[in-house]
């Protein structure tokens, strides 16, 4: 939405042509629904895709990691890329790719071509979010454009409550091959309108035509750096734990390669002419501050999207539709905290917003580790409504605290920076609770393996009882006495899950806590401007 800044208070540069600015809202803010959407929509059905590939629950977990580091790593490029070789004919190309590669991931035939496609859906999505921004920007003038913004808005907060319940409809009822095989008519439909209504704005054209004349390039040098950095480090933190950290090979390489990226990245980056992105940006104390905190919302935000549904199908035998049930209330009441905590804004420090923000998700994350086998339904509603009371406290405020004391030029790049930084935080937060979860569950496992001991009186009475249950349903000695062994078996690995899954909980409280002495030390700002609206 940054555009928005650079052009506010000047004419709309007419991107709809003759076209009702309204139809462009509406097309633009379905094409971003069905991006975003895919962000949360396939994660209740991990388990499909796993048991129909034949993969583990963290191989399956590539799925949605994926999907968000190509997705960040476009961002940071696809503004440059918009302006230098056309914002309608990049629109149109990246909402092709997304709708092909949205039908080939529903055909994938093995997890490694599903991977393979799901990066090309993220390269394509990534590109079309801030052009939707841009055109809407253009499309309106500036006394309408907090409207437009609105329903644009809305439609990226509505996504993802959308995405896990009917991820969950569809693999539930259907297969999980649905959940994107649903983008192909949708694309088709929002690519034909887009194609017949948006036009290139005049400005836009002699934009591109000074950028030629001048032989402005791409930082394909820049750009190719920061790609290896995020995928390194993501490949790194997401096979750390199978690959055993820093006792493989494997690991050892990735990190290194990783390093080795940054390493050249951030010289290149700061003496470049036209870098893909401005690093100074990030070393300031209110940007960097702002991208931080950002990342640990993306990462919060994330893990439990996913992991929420995990334990709701894994430990309590829910379906994955009533598992997209639960987050669902959670998203309702973020949707319509969205527009208290605009209002907010224009009255309240940014900065107290976020921090209390990242108080009530540090004490929703405590909440969650009273995770055990006695919960109801509605323990993970609530769970998920204390989410969603302070997810818009940081998502609203956290745009006017990044914009302060930028100059009209940087919004675009800052608003690349914010959107990247909540996918490649999402990203690690699904990567670091994956494996705090093999971890942990494996350290519970052996702990609790310790008292399974005839010399435990706990043990012997439960076994003594279980052999007691199974003989009197018909079983001999010798089989109850087995059947019993196998029960206290599934009691232990079922108590060390609960376990690894609270370890999990309590990191991203942890996480959260951390976040609101950050918040307080971003600056004050001037509550009379208009903030240049941000990402979504």
């Amino acid at each position: 939405m940054s555009s928005a800044a650079t052009t506010a208070g000047s004419a709309p540069t007419a991107a709809f042509g003759a076209s009702n600015p309204w139809l462009i809202a509406m097309v633009v803010s379905l094409a971003t629904f069905m991006e975003v959407l895919d962000t949360t929509i396939a994660n209740v059905a991990l388990r499909y895709i796993s048991g129909g590939l034949a993969v583990s629950a963290d191989e399956a977990s590539w799925v949605v990691t994926t999907y968000l580091v190509s997705n960040a790593i476009i961002l940071v490029a696809s503004s440059f890329i918009a302006k230098r070789y056309g914002r309608r004919r990049f629109y149109l190309l990246c909402l092709a790719t997304f709708t092909v590669a949205s039908i080939c991931c529903g055909l994938a035939w093995n997890l490694e071509s599903l991977l393979v496609f799901r990066m090309i859906q993220g390269f394509a999505g990534g590109g079309m979010v801030p052009i939707s921004q841009s055109i809407l920007a253009d499309s309106f003038p500036p006394s309408k454009r907090g409207q437009a913004f609105a329903m644009f808005g809305v439609a990226v907060v509505v996504a993802p409550v959308i995405g896990p319940t009917l991820g969950g409809y569809l693999s539930d009822n259907f297969s999980w091959h649905w959940c994107f095989l649903i983008n192909g008519p949708v694309g088709v439909f929002a690519f034909i309108l887009v194609y017949m209504l948006v036009q290139e704005p005049e400005s836009l054209r002699r934009e591109r035509a000074e950028m030629r004349s001048k032989g402005t390039r791409f930082d394909i040098t820049g750009f190719l750096l920061v790609a290896t950095f995020l995928g390194a480090l993501e490949l790194a933190l997401d096979r750390g734990q199978t690959e055993d950290w820093f006792g493989s090979n494997f690991i050892i390489a990735t990190a290194a390669v990783c390093l080795l990226a940054l390493a050249f990245a951030i010289p290149w980056l700061m003496t470049h002419r036209n870098p893909v992105i401005d690093v100074r940006l990030l070393a300031s104390r209110q940007f960097g501050a702002c991208v931080i905190v950002m990342l640990a919302t993306g990462a919060i935000l994330i893990a439990t999207t996913q992991f929420v549904p995990q334990v709701l199908q894994t430990n309590f035998g829910y379906t994955a539709t009533w598992a997209g049930f639960a987050l669902s209330p959670g998203g309702l009441v973020t949707m319509m905290m969205m527009f208290a905590a605009g209002r907010l804004t224009s009255m309240v420090q940014p900065k107290y917003l976020i921090a209390i923000g990242m108080a009530i998700i540090a004490l929703a994350m405590w909440d969650m580790t009273r995770l055990n086998a006695d919960l109801n339904f509605g323990f993970f509603v609530w769970s998920r409504l204390y989410l969603g009371l302070g997810l818009p406290l940081i998502f609203i405020p956290i745009t006017a605290a990044s914009y302060d004391g930028l100059r009209p030029d940087q919004t675009d790049q800052a608003s690349a920076l914010i959107n990247a930084a909540r996918n490649t935080g999402g990203s690690i937060g699904v990567s670091i609770a994956s494996n705090v979860l093999a971890h942990r569950e494996q350290w519970h496992q052996s702990r609790l393996v310790e008292h399974v001991i005839p010399s435990e009186p706990g043990y012997t009475n439960a076994f003594n009882q279980a052999t007691q249950f199974f003989a009197g349903r018909g079983s001999s000695l010798l089989d109850a006495q087995s059947q019993a062994m196998g029960w206290i078996g599934h009691q232990v690995q079922t108590q060390a899950s609960y376990l690894a899954y609270i370890d999990v909980f309590h990191v991203l409280m942890v996480i959260s806590a951390l976040m609101v002495p950050l918040a307080l030390i971003l600056r004050r700002i001037d509550l009379k401007q208009d903030a240049a609206p941000g990402g979504h």
